[in-house]
């Protein structure tokens, strides 16, 4: 202990207050663990303070604006005035709500909350250090302990983020104006929102990408009608290009990128966004100290039960292996919790959902037809388009489809994939289909309210058993 420290037992110590963290303290005192979160920066971690919530709140308003200015087929005519300004305050106010919300609700569920960067001083101690000068530090001692310190933006070199010429997703979307141009590094998720927001405020988009093709990882034809979409929006998307290096011109900047052979090209804008991924924060933690090592991706190993090597030791979220994803972080710090207190807890990543909230939207959750087949199903198919959806129509967005992957010999539900209008909410019902352990014919003869997005989950499970009636089975 250092001299001066003043030193707490806890029952649970958390580490990090992220949609992980916060969900994992509040679990833990809800099983009647006395339980302590440590957090160094805000409450709600990335996911409230710099990603999920503030992107989604500019992908809305923006929408909001583009919709309004593209409605003359409906009879409407508008030329709205945004002001950035204002919109980035509304959404500065979303955020402050949602992350005093979790402030709150730690409090009244009993979790002691303290503020600092907590590294392991030993197999059953923290050291939490306070922010400001002769602020001190504090020792914490635990029974268990939950690594919940999330990621940061992926630098890369001769891009390192100032804020001004260079940006990180967090600068991007703290910006209270937008710029007249922007290099986009990068077409995966983060990129291609951005790049949406971005486009829909008028700004110049040009997207720089490393590979040869968009949202890497995603079935190409759910991306796309994200790729036609971006193009009518007027975002430039440059493949097989890799960003190398910027300098300052009296205009602004220029970026230059290189090809595999070499070849090099030049974009002249006002700023460039870097959005080629995160990596997991496990640096700043002394893992030293409890002789765990991360993995090469600098992730902490984990059990179904998500401990690490280290017994009493657990990591979620971004931190352990998986997608970084919010809601995976969630249940893994809801797991976490309850192994912590005893009890049989466990995860079970079958059902996971992914969504990006590009225009359209995609979502997946469970198996492709491929990842079927590969785990030695003889899947069945079925499919079915917004456009031979009444109310897809009549919201004037009718691009996409919903698919669905199912057991042929069993028929139950093994995943689905989603492209078009409220991708992101429709995915939940196929999810739950799956977790539940449903049957295309659950789903099939479940009547759905009409007219409805979600009629278009029930056609296609009914496409896949051969007897849709609003489409051809074929």
């Amino acid at each position: 202990m250092v001299v001066g420290d003043v030193s707490t037992g806890t029952d649970v110590a958390v580490v990090g207050g992220g949609p992980g963290g916060y969900v994992a303290a509040i679990r833990a005192a809800q099983i009647g663990l006395d339980t302590t979160l440590v957090e160094m920066d805000a409450y709600g971690g990335t996911c409230l303070n710099y990603g999920c919530i503030p992107s989604k709140a500019m992908i809305t308003a923006t929408d909001v604006a583009h919709g309004a200015a593209n409605a003359e087929e409906m009879g409407v005519y508008a030329d709205p005035e945004v002001d950035v300004g204002e919109m980035v305050e509304w959404k500065d106010g979303v955020v402050d709500q949602l992350t005093g919300g979790v402030e709150k609700l730690c409090k009244a569920n009993g979790v002691n909350l303290m503020e600092g960067r907590a590294e392991f001083a030993g197999g059953d101690r923290l050291r939490v250090v306070h922010g400001g000068e002769g602020q001190g530090s504090e020792s914490i001692e635990f029974e268990h302990c939950i690594v919940a310190t999330g990621s940061r933006p992926i630098e890369i070199p001769g891009f390192e983020f100032d804020g001004e010429h260079v940006l990180s997703s967090r600068q991007a979307l703290a910006m209270d104006d937008v710029p007249e141009s922007m290099v986009v590094v990068g077409a995966g998720y983060i990129g291609m929102e951005i790049s949406t927001v971005l486009a829909k405020l008028g700004v110049d988009v040009t997207v720089v990408e490393m590979l040869d093709e968009m949202l890497a990882g995603y079935p190409e034809d759910l991306t796309r009608p994200v790729e036609s979409r971006a193009e009518a929006l007027g975002i430039e998307v440059e493949y097989g290009l890799a960003a190398d290096s910027w300098e300052e011109t009296d205009d602004g900047i220029v970026v230059t990128a290189e090809d595999g052979d070499g070849n090099t090209e030049s974009f002249e804008t006002e700023q460039v966004l870097v959005a080629v991924g995160r990596e997991p924060v496990t640096d700043t933690l002394n893992l030293d100290a409890i002789d765990l090592e991360p993995n090469e991706d600098g992730r902490l190993e984990t059990d179904r039960q998500a401990r690490t090597d280290v017994e009493n030791v657990f990591a979620i979220g971004d931190v352990a292996p998986g997608p970084m994803l919010a809601h995976k972080a969630s249940k893994e710090g809801q797991v976490a919790a309850e192994v912590a207190a005893g009890e049989p807890a466990a995860l079970d990543y079958q059902a996971v959902p992914a969504a990006v909230f590009t225009d359209p939207e995609i979502a997946t959750v469970g198996l492709t037809e491929d990842e079927a087949r590969e785990e030695g199903f003889e899947p069945a198919v079925g499919k079915f388009p917004f456009s031979a959806s009444g109310r897809a129509l009549t919201t004037g967005d009718s691009e996409g489809f919903v698919r669905v992957v199912a057991d042929e010999e069993s028929g139950f539900l093994l995943g689905a994939q989603i492209v078009g209008p409220e991708a992101s909410e429709l995915v939940a019902e196929l999810g739950l289909a799956i977790e539940m352990g449903a049957t295309l014919e659950d789903v099939a003869s479940t009547i759905h309210t009409h007219p409805t997005l979600a009629e278009a989950t029930m056609e296609a499970c009914e496409h896949a058993l051969g007897h849709a009636i609003h489409t051809l089975n074929r």
